[in-house]
């Protein structure tokens, strides 16, 4: 599918402003739409939307289906000591989680709400009861909760929504809430002019709802332990590989179902997003499989993917749809050209355009073909401005005269001495001739290392940015504009 010349913006919702200590949906998620439109940029490509899980990652959530309880707008919130520029999860969560719950407990089911549960009885009670079923348990993941509940017995379920239907209702009532702001965000971005992006990861959690309501989905043993699970080899970002601990999917039984389950994912994702990212796309061609107790991702193998019959059931079910490929990492020519059959534009990022390696070729932009979505860099990244004065260009793997070369050969190609590197490569990227470009936040903003969002292989620190309003400056937001009308988008 061929994208329009646009430009936008990389950020989470729960990056924005707001009172209760993180981002949401309310009124600063409005006011940023007012910012994207002063500001010419069309686009508005957020983080994957789930409850988020483990580590707080939102590439680790309970649900594939269900929204994020925390990015739901509470009316009457007064200012906290939480801080302006980074979420403290474990100080935010339980905070936000007793104004939720007390608010909950105030509203009276309407017929609305009637109709958001008949709409969703695809995912919703089984989303509801899991995560009631999880409180009662003290929060362990499904495989460690009593028999009954662990294996799916009809009678033990039975008895358990009669025993937990308060709190049943209570995760029903928030995935309404959710839902019905959400919706009111699109259709303000809508009027707009302004589309939203989603994120959607190939892999769900292991704890998660998904994985416990669909066990023949994945690679599970008789018990619901990983048999195996997904990864990556080691690579620019990991000397030992980035091990997920997320279960792989059992595609021989999908395919059985003519991938009903992944159908219904993506219908769910285009209710709520214009275009989507599908993260780690490499993986439908073929995926690093690692051993289910595996600690580190060197003992992998690839293993060959669904491919082109995926797209095809999902096309067939759907239609055409507006995807972006995140060919990223060791990409071969089967992957390129699967992406290529299905006419998914892939990615680049100005960061890696000026090592060594044989990827950072593509990744110049006198290279760049039309149909390409490029970034100045991605969550994964460092930002720009952290990226640039690093010694080690988030690399620790090189030499310092490797980091030197690489240094300057930037310099020789985008013509620059280094200054305000961030406005460089938002330039160089605006006026190349990709259709889609988009700039995380903190590069907009020209923010160092400390506002990194996420450090693959590390397991804390991550996912914690947030902005001010008066970091977003009516400059910023002129100097934008300004570029985006001088390169047409």
């Amino acid at each position: 599918m061929t994208f329009p010349r646009a430009a936008g913006v990389l950020l989470h919702p729960t990056s924005l402003p707001g009172t209760d200590g993180i981002g949401d949906l309310g009124p600063d998620a409005h006011r940023f739409l007012d910012v994207l439109a002063q500001s010419g940029l069309k686009i508005w490509q957020m983080l994957p939307l789930g409850p988020t899980g483990y580590g707080d990652s939102p590439y680790q959530c309970f649900s594939a289906f269900a929204g994020n309880p925390m990015l739901i707008h509470i009316p009457g919130g007064t200012p906290t000591n939480f801080p302006e520029h980074a979420v403290e999860w474990e100080h935010v969560l339980p905070y936000k989680r007793h104004r939720l719950r007390t608010a909950l407990a105030a509203y009276t089911p309407d017929e609305r709400f009637q109709a958001f549960v008949r709409e969703h009885t695809d995912w919703l009670p089984d989303y509801a009861l899991f995560m009631a079923l999880k409180e009662a348990h003290d929060g362990m993941e499904w495989t460690r909760w009593e028999p009954g509940a662990a294996r799916r017995d009809p009678a033990a379920l039975a008895s358990w929504r009669t025993t937990l239907a308060d709190s049943i209702g209570l995760y029903e009532r928030e995935q309404y809430f959710f839902f019905t702001q959400f919706q009111a965000l699109k259709t303000a971005a809508k009027t707009r002019d302004i589309e939203l992006m989603g994120d959607l990861p190939i892999y769900v959690a292991h704890d998660s709802a998904d994985v416990w309501a669909h066990r023949d989905c994945f690679m599970l043993d008789e018990n619901g332990h990983k048999l195996v699970q997904a990864g990556v080899p080691p690579d620019y970002f990991s000397a030992t590989g980035q091990c997920w601990g997320n279960p792989i999917y059992n595609w021989a039984a999908l395919k059985q179902t003519g991938y009903a389950w992944w159908v219904r994912r993506m219908r769910a994702a285009f209710q709520l997003f214009d275009s989507v990212r599908l993260d780690h796309f490499r993986g439908f061609e073929a995926y690093w499989e690692v051993p289910g107790d595996a600690v580190t991702a060197e003992r992998g193998t690839w293993v060959t993917g669904p491919g082109a019959d995926l797209f095809i059931a999902i096309e067939t079910a759907l239609g055409t749809l507006p995807i972006v490929a995140e060919n990223l990492g060791l990409i071969t020519p089967d992957v390129e050209a699967l992406r290529e059959q299905f006419g998914f534009p892939g990615m680049s990022i100005l960061q890696f355009a000026f090592g060594g390696d044989g990827q950072a070729h593509e990744f110049k932009p006198h290279n760049f073909p039309r149909e390409r979505v490029v970034y100045t860099g991605t969550h994964d990244n460092d930002t720009t401005m952290g990226w640039w004065t690093s010694t080690g260009l988030a690399d620790s793997t090189r030499t310092s005269d490797e980091v030197a070369r690489e240094k300057q050969y930037a310099l020789n190609y985008l013509g620059t001495d280094g200054a305000e590197m961030n406005w460089t490569l938002i330039r160089v990227g605006l006026a190349s001739v990709a259709n889609t470009v988009l700039i995380p936040m903190q590069d907009i903003l020209g923010l160092g290392s400390e506002t990194r969002m996420n450090k693959p292989g590390s397991q804390s620190g991550n996912w914690a940015f947030r902005f001010s309003w008066d970091q977003l400056t009516p400059g910023i937001t002129a100097r934008l504009r300004t570029m985006v009308d001088i390169y047409d988008r």
